[in-house]
Formats: structure tokens, C-alpha cells, sequence
């Protein structure tokens, strides 16, 4: 039986409407595309892959050559991504944003630059390299992560499979192996429409890769979550992460796309978590208002931004935090019971803990 989503089961989060599939991919030309990877490599030695590759693409054209204002935010940095370096130095996204695990990571990136170089030919000859932004969150527990079964073709695979349909949630892609709050976590999605006083309508999106938080964390989130039952949850031995992807078609700027990512924390927050020692804690955004060309003969740029004293500002904050926070709830409740390596067991959240 599939799993759903919380709104299915009679809760909501905050006041502000959802997009047509409450989802990331309700910001118009934003694109997600899942490769999930679950398979016995060793009878012998009880080895499962257990793990994924996940990509957003932030519309279906040439994102080297039409980059798009984009920035990150770093709550607790004990995360091994690559590229916010520069995605903060100079505010501009050029590639796919990639999920997948810690150790997938140097693959997924090669993966990634391959589909690049071949849409680019010019990359590396007559102009400069490229930036290649990937996240990533620990799912050891499941995943028998040594062996590093993420391969580069399948960072191409989950571009390649990339659409604007309702992404899958729940234990797909980069979110196979993860674990939130001792139940299965993974891919989450929320979307918000704000009003803009009879303007026009902006949406946020928001995808999360859940991989966070103790069992008593979760229960101390008494709004919706009942007392524990006597289902068995998962101790993992380590903190965790989780990585927030935040889209949005308002026009703003990097520094105030970095003001809304902030919020984004306090969607967390409201979950349970506390950003842990050990969690990578990270969010990325971006904005598909305008692209900017690579190749330009002008020497200025113009564009366009929300004014800050609009009380719209306001209500896209509201939306960061709304959004994070049914997001991550989403990851679990659309999430099912995954078994792993070493016969581990990760029970789904069972609908009967939810305040319905």
C-alpha cells in the first residue's frame, strides 16, 4: 500500500495555501529526477546497497549557459558537499543541485561534470571551468557505504530522468538509506503560494533529503506526534544531517535568497531537531525569476528584485519555515520500511502516532 502524504492524513502545517502538488516542482520549470539503488551485493557478507542519487534542476534548458541567482546557508557544517564555495562567493548556480551520500559524492560530481562537458564543449577550452554543487547526508546504517555503489553514470541517469511531474517522496533516490528521528526519512517535499496584494502569486518549494534526530526528539514535537508506541526504532550511532533545497520564483537577490534559506532553520526547529554536534545541517536556494548568460558582450547586468520593505518578504519567510517543516514530515510518512545491510530493519512511522 502506498504511503502518504500528512495532508492526506488530515494534519496541516502553517496558514498559507500549498501549490497544485505541494511540491518543489510547483515553481514553474523546476525539475526533479530520483535513481534508487537497493540490491544484496554479498550474500556472504550481508552487503546492501541501499542508497540513491537525487537531482534538481531548476529549469530544462542549458544551466551553464543560463545560470540562475542562488545561494546557501550552513546551520551546522559536519557535511561534505561541494561547491558552496562559490555558489556563495559569486551567487550563481550552474549546475544541477545533486543529492546522494557521503561517499557518493566524489562519483555523483564526476557524473555530473560529464553531463556538463558534453552539453559544453567550450568548458574548459574558451572559458572557464564549472561549479558543481552536490549535497550529501550518511545512510551507513542501511547502505554498506564502503563499497561505494553510487556510480558516475548514475548522477547522469537522474538528470537525464528529471521532470516537473510530483516528485516521489519518501525512500527514493538519495534518500533510500536515510533515517529521521528512528524512523525511515528520506525525500520530503512541501510547496507554499504568496499572495502578493493582488500583484501576482509567488510560489516556494521546498525539498528535503531527512536524515536526522533521536526517536525523543520527535516526541517531544507534541502538535501532531502522540506518545511512543512499542514499535522498535533505529539508535543510529551518528547525528545525522539533512540538506533543504529551497526554490522560489520571486525575484530576489543572493543576499535576500540567503535571508529566506535562514528560515528555512526554523521549520526545522519546529520538528525537533536541535542541529546536533555531528548534523549538516545545510540549505541551498535559488530563484527562477531570471537567468543570467553566461556569454554576455554588455558589461552591466540588470535586474530585478523585491523591494524589502514589501510586506511580501514577510510572507515568503513564512513559507520557508512552513515548507521545510511539512517537508520533513512529508520525507516520513510517505517514507516505507526499509531493510539494509546486516539484516537492519527501519520501521516507516506509523499513521497511528499522528494526531489525526
Amino acid at each position: 500500500m502506498s504511503r502518504k502524504k500528512i495532508r492526506e492524513l488530515g494534519l496541516k502545517i502553517g496558514q498559507q495555501p500549498t501549490g497544485s502538488n505541494n511540491c518543489i516542482t510547483d515553481v514553474k520549470g523546476v525539475h526533479v529526477g530520483h535513481v534508487t539503488l537497493q540490491y544484496p551485493l554479498s550474500t556472504e557478507e550481508d552487503e546492501w546497497a541501499c542508497t540513491g542519487v537525487t537531482a534538481i534542476l531548476p529549469h530544462e534548458r542549458n544551466i551553464f549557459q543560463e545560470k540562475v541567482v542562488a545561494t546557501s546557508y550552513v546551520f551546522n557544517g559536519f557535511g561534505k558537499t561541494t561547491g558552496l564555495v562559490q555558489l556563495n562567493e559569486l551567487g550563481r548556480l550552474e549546475s544541477p543541485i545533486m543529492l546522494t551520500n557521503t561517499f557518493g559524492v566524489p562519483a555523483v560530481t564526476q557524473g555530473t561534470l560529464e553531463y556538463l562537458l558534453e552539453r559544453n564543449p567550450e568548458i574548459g577550452e574558451s572559458t572557464g571551468t564549472v561549479n558543481i554543487v552536490v549535497g550529501e547526508c550518511n545512510d551507513s546504517y542501511l547502505n554498506s557505504i564502503r563499497t561505494m555503489p553510487v556510480k558516475p553514470e548514475h548522477a547522469k541517469e537522474a538528470i537525464q530522468k528529471a521532470s516537473t511531474d510530483k516528485a516521489e517522496e519518501g525512500a527514493v533516490g538519495a534518500g533510500t538509506g536515510m533515517v529521521c528521528f528512528g524512523y525511515k526519512g528520506g525525500i520530503g517535499c512541501s510547496s507554499r503560494i504568496v499572495k502578493n496584494e493582488g500583484v501576482v502569486d509567488y510560489t516556494v518549494g521546498c525539498l528535503v533529503l531527512s536524515n536526522f534526530g533521536k526517536t525523543e526528539e520527535l516526541e517531544n514535537y507534541n502538535r501532531f506526534i502522540q506518545t511512543q508506541t512499542d514499535l522498535e526504532v533505529t539508535d543510529s550511532q551518528t547525528d545525522g544531517s539533512i540538506i533543504i533545497v529551497l526554490a522560489t520564483d520571486a525575484p530576489l537577490n543572493e543576499r535576500q535568497l540567503q535571508r529566506l534559506a535562514k528560515r528555512c532553520g526554523i521549520g526545522l526547529g519546529r520538528t525537533g531537531s536541535h542541529m546536533s554536534n555531528g548534523s549538516g545541517d545545510i540549505v541551498i536556494a535559488f530563484s527562477t525569476a531570471q537567468t543570467i548568460p553566461h556569454f554576455s558582450v554588455d558589461h552591466k547586468e540588470t535586474f530585478s528584485q523585491l523591494r524589502e520593505d514589501n510586506t511580501v518578504l514577510n510572507s515568503l519567510f513564512t513559507a520557508a519555515a512552513e515548507s521545510t517543516e511539512e517537508a520533513i514530515l512529508n520525507s516520513l510518512s510517505c517514507a516505507t520500511t526499509t531493510v539494509g545491510r546486516k539484516g537492519r530493519v527501519v520501521n516507516e512511522l506509523p499513521y497511528n502516532l499522528l494526531k489525526t
